[in-house]
C-alpha cells in the first residue's frame, strides 16, 4: 500500500510537470506580452514607439488580428520593424505584406532587414523592399530618413549587418559599407534612431561605444529561445550557449545611447519557445527632465 501511494504521488508530480510544460508551450507559441520601456533623450517631445521583430511567419489570431488590435491599444507614433518578417525557407510572403497594411492605418510603419529576408531574396529572386513599399512601409536598407514625428525632427535609420567598430576595417573589409553608411547616419545634430537587426557587435564589440547612434533597436537573438528561470536565454545566434546579453536594455559606458533588443515574436527553430512569450516593445522617448 505503502509503496503504492508513492507510484501514485510520482505520477501526480510527473503529470502536473508535463502539464505546465504543455501551457508554457502554448503560451510561448500563441500569447502577446507587452514590455514597456522608458528613457529621457535631448529631445523636445515625448515619442512612442512599438517594436516588433522576428515574427517569422508567425500569426496570433486570424490574419494576425490580435497582434494588431494589441499593437494599436499602445497608441504608438511609429511602428519599427527589425527584421525576419518572414521565414527563408518559406516562400510566402502574404502573412508578412498583410500585417504591414494593417499596421500602417495605426502608424507609420518603418522596416529594416533581417538574415531571412536577405536569404529570402537570394533564393527566391524577389524584391521584398517593392512587396513592402507597395503595403505602405518606408524601408530601410542603408538608408534614412529625416521625419518630423507630432513637430519633433528626428533621423531613423536601418541597415543589415554587424556594424562592427572602424577600428576593425584593417581586419575585415566586409564592414566597410557599414562603416561607410554609419558615419553618413551619425553625422547631424538630430535624435537617431537605428534599426539593425543584429545586436552582437553592439553589445558585444563595442559598438555602442563606438558608434553615435542614440537609440538602437534590434532582435535576432528571440530572447534566448528557451528562458531558463534565475538564468536567462539557453542559447542566442552568434552567441552561444547562455548569452546573458540576449534581451532587455543596454547603454554606453556614458549612458548617452542605448539599444532595445526585443525578443521577438516567433521563431524557426527546430526547439520552440519555452518561458517566452512573445514579445511586443513599447518605448518612450521623453526630454530629459531639468533637475
Amino acid at each position: 500500500m505503502k509503496c503504492r501511494r508513492h507510484f501514485i504521488l510520482i505520477f501526480v508530480v510527473l503529470f502536473l510537470i508535463a502539464a505546465g510544460c504543455v501551457f508554457e508551450l502554448y503560451i510561448s507559441e500563441y500569447e502577446l506580452t507587452v514590455t514597456n520601456y522608458r528613457i529621457e533623450a535631448h529631445i523636445e517631445k515625448n515619442i512612442r514607439i512599438v517594436q516588433l521583430t522576428d515574427l517569422h511567419n508567425s500569426e496570433f489570431g486570424e490574419n494576425n488580428c490580435r497582434l494588431v488590435a494589441s499593437v494599436s491599444q499602445q497608441n504608438p507614433d511609429l511602428i519599427l520593424i527589425t527584421g525576419d518578417l518572414l521565414n527563408s525557407d518559406e516562400n510566402k510572403t502574404e502573412v508578412a505584406v498583410s500585417l504591414i497594411k494593417q499596421l500602417c492605418i495605426i502608424a507609420p510603419v518603418y522596416f529594416s532587414y533581417g538574415n531571412h529576408e536577405t536569404d529570402f531574396e537570394s533564393l527566391y529572386g524577389e524584391n521584398l523592399k517593392s512587396h513592402f513599399e507597395e503595403a505602405g512601409a518606408t524601408v530601410l536598407d542603408f538608408s534614412w530618413q529625416d521625419i518630423t514625428v507630432d513637430g519633433q525632427n528626428l533621423r531613423i535609420g536601418g541597415l543589415f549587418g554587424y556594424c562592427m567598430p572602424e577600428k576593425y576595417l584593417e581586419s575585415n573589409e566586409a564592414v566597410q559599407a557599414e562603416c561607410d553608411f554609419l558615419n553618413k547616419f551619425q553625422d547631424t545634430d538630430l535624435y537617431t534612431i537605428l534599426l539593425c537587426h543584429m545586436p552582437y557587435c553592439w553589445i558585444q564589440m563595442n559598438g555602442l561605444n563606438e558608434w553615435n547612434a542614440d537609440c538602437i533597436f534590434s532582435g535576432h537573438t528571440h530572447g534566448g529561445q528557451i528562458r531558463v528561470p534565475f538564468v536567462g536565454g539557453l542559447w542566442a545566434p552568434d552567441q552561444g550557449w547562455f548569452p546573458g546579453n540576449e534581451a532587455g536594455l543596454y547603454y554606453s559606458d556614458d549612458n548617452s545611447k542605448v539599444m532595445i533588443l526585443s525578443r521577438g515574436l516567433g521563431s524557426t527553430e527546430k526547439i520552440p519557445r519555452f518561458n517566452n512569450v512573445p514579445e511586443i516593445v513599447v518605448m518612450d522617448i521623453v526630454p530629459v527632465r531639468n533637475n
